[in-house]
Order: C-alpha cells, then sequence, then structure tokens
C-alpha cells in the first residue's frame, strides 16, 4: 500500500473531544512533523482555533483549496480543507445545529473515496442520536450508503486491537430484533470480509471464533439458530478453507485460554462481543467498518461530552488507529 495518497480525518461532531484528541497526538505521538503520509483535516478551520486557545493547545495545518487540489504534490504533513460551522462558544452542548456541517465533512471526504483520491478515511466521534435521526442504525451503516461502490451486501464493523478483534453481525438494533437480523447468508458474508481484511492487509490468515445466540448455545424452543442458521454457516465457511470454529457459549469464551487461540470473534449482537472487549482492552481498539473499496476507522469510544474543555482526554484509540495505518501502508 506504498503511496503518497493522503489519509483522511473529519472532524465529527463539534462538540467533543476530537479536536483535543488530535492536537495531542499530533504535538506528542508524532511531534517533530514525523508523519509517513499527507494527512487531510475535514472541518471547521475555526473551531480547531477556538478550542485550542481554550485549551491552551495547537494544531498546526496548511489550509488546502479543494478546487486546485494535485494530491501527488502533497507533502508529508498535515492540511485542512475548511467546512463553515457557526458557534457562539468553543464548546456547547451536542444538538441537531451540528447536522449540516457533519454531513457537509462527509460529503467532501467522501468525494475523495470514491474518486479513488484516498483509501482511508478516519473520522471523529458522532452522536448517532442527534445526526442520524433514525435513518441508520449508525455511522457504519450511513457511509457504507453513502458510498458509490461496495464490495460486500453489508458493512462489517470490526473492532480492532492487533491481538484480538470482534465483530457484531448485528449492530445497533434492539434485543428483540436480532434473532431476525441473522441468515447464513449474512455470517458468510461477514465472516469473509473479516478474514479477507487479515489476509489483505495484515498479510495473515485469522482464526476466527463465532459465539451461539442463546444461552450455552441451546434453546428449547422450535427455533433454535444455533441448528438452523450459525452451524451451517460455519460449515460453509470451512468449505471456504477459513479457518473458523463454533459456535461457543459467550459465558465462558473470553477466558485467557480461549482468547489466545483466535485473532477475531463473531458475536451476534453489539454487546455481546463489545462488553468483553472493552472489559479486556478499554478504548485500546479501532472501530473498522469493511465492505468498501477504502477502510473507514473511527475511535471506539462517543464525543464524551463530560469530558470537554478539560484537558484530560485519552489519546488511546487514535494511536491505535495510526499504528494499524502505519503497518498496512
Amino acid at each position: 500500500m506504498k503511496n503518497n495518497k493522503p489519509v483522511l480525518i473529519v472532524l465529527g461532531e463539534p462538540n467533543s473531544v476530537f479536536i483535543e484528541i488530535l492536537s495531542k497526538f499530533f504535538n506528542t505521538k508524532l511531534k517533530n512533523n514525523n508523519f509517513k503520509y499527507p494527512i487531510i483535516l475535514i472541518g471547521s478551520r475555526d473551531l480547531i482555533k477556538a478550542q485550542n486557545k481554550f485549551l491552551k493547545r495547537k494544531l498546526d495545518f496548511e489550509n488546502l483549496d479543494l478546487g486546485n487540489l494535485d494530491i501527488k504534490n502533497l507533502k508529508k504533513k498535515i492540511y485542512l480543507i475548511n467546512v463553515d460551522y457557526k458557534f457562539k462558544k468553543p464548546f456547547e452542548e451536542i444538538s441537531t445545529k451540528s447536522r449540516h456541517y457533519i454531513n457537509n465533512c462527509f460529503k467532501k471526504a467522501l468525494y475523495f473515496l470514491n474518486s479513488n483520491k484516498s483509501k482511508i478515511l478516519i473520522n471523529g466521534p458522532i452522536s448517532k442520536h442527534h445526526f442520524l435521526e433514525k435513518k441508520y442504525p449508525g455511522i457504519t451503516e450511513y457511509i457504507f450508503d453513502k458510498s458509490k461502490i461496495k464490495l460486500t451486501q453489508n458493512p462489517v464493523m470490526l473492532i480492532f486491537n492487533k491481538k484480538l478483534s470482534v465483530s457484531p453481525i448485528t449492530t445497533h438494533i434492539s434485543l428483540k430484533n436480532v434473532n431476525k437480523g441473522l441468515s447464513i447468508k449474512k455470517i458468510v458474508s461477514n465472516v469473509n470480509a473479516i478474514n479477507k481484511f487479515y489476509e489483505k492487509y495484515l498479510n495473515k490468515k485469522p482464526n476466527i471464533a463465532v459465539l451461539g445466540l442463546n444461552p450455552h448455545c441451546e434453546t428449547k424452543s422450535n427455533i433454535n439458530e444455533e441448528n438452523q442458521v450459525i452451524e451451517p454457516a460455519i460449515r460453509k465457511l470451512k468449505q471456504m478453507k477459513i479457518k473458523i470454529k463454533g459456535p461457543y457459549s459467550t459465558d465462558t469464551f473470553f477466558l485467557k485460554n480461549n482468547l489466545e487461540k483466535f485473532n477475531s470473534v463473531i458475536g451476534m449482537y453489539h454487546d455481546q462481543v463489545l462488553t468483553p472487549f472493552k472489559t479486556l482492552y478499554e478504548f485500546n481498539a479501532s472501530n473498522i467498518t469493511l465492505g468498501l473499496p477504502f477502510l473507514r476507522i473511527t475511535v471506539d469510544h462517543g464525543p464524551n461530552y463530560k469530558m470537554l474543555g478539560k484537558n484530560q482526554s485519552n489519546t488511546k484509540s487514535l494511536e491505535n488507529i495510526f499504528q494499524l495505518i502505519d503497518s498496512i501502508r
């Protein structure tokens, strides 16, 4: 993946800790301008300046004109494409006021991605409640829908840490609807996308574990998802030469001896895998969307409104993102 294509960073929700995290990261972890590729921020120039003035921090960048942009001549430094955003104070309450601004940021980013001018998108945290208006389950699905080209039929959420990754087959839906969102086709498609990600970007064939849906992978009901959906999907994936085992019962799976055997764990619903994963790794992870011709990665935390302006936010998730990017370029 050696090229001069820039890494794009959409700033996301303006009333979040992301600008603070970016400023900390670029001035500590990447000090002395130790950049390996061009980085293009997409967001409000005035907001960056106002929040950093409040926090007594800085974030140096060069302004870019989208109309006269030549990707080949970009240097290994930070650039900014400005998107106007009106605000009165550096930090305000999160509301639907930012919806138009965030959407414009993504539009500019998707222009680069859909025209193959960039292959990696990082976005800051976004309030799903205020931005999506129930039109999409999450940002994963929003970006997947906005992209012109899809490599799979469904977006795949992969929470990635170099030791272990987890992925839910269904994402932000109610528990009562999880069984309706499962199918052999969807499990096969998702797992195949994860397997390709490991092979293409990490140069390894992963060992994948699949969790069951019901307690202890069994139920007295006539409908047994393990027998009817999960096990047939696993058999099909084995026929595709994918290294996969299961279904495993969730209550005992996340023990040390089990985790040492696998690179990735597939769950049937969001909190089934996200809760134990975050207990083990906290925010030392990144959220990757698979199924697109580019990588979309975001920090594994929300806007964190309670921490606004306190200068205490952790950069660990962003560090994890750049470690991954450095390893695959």
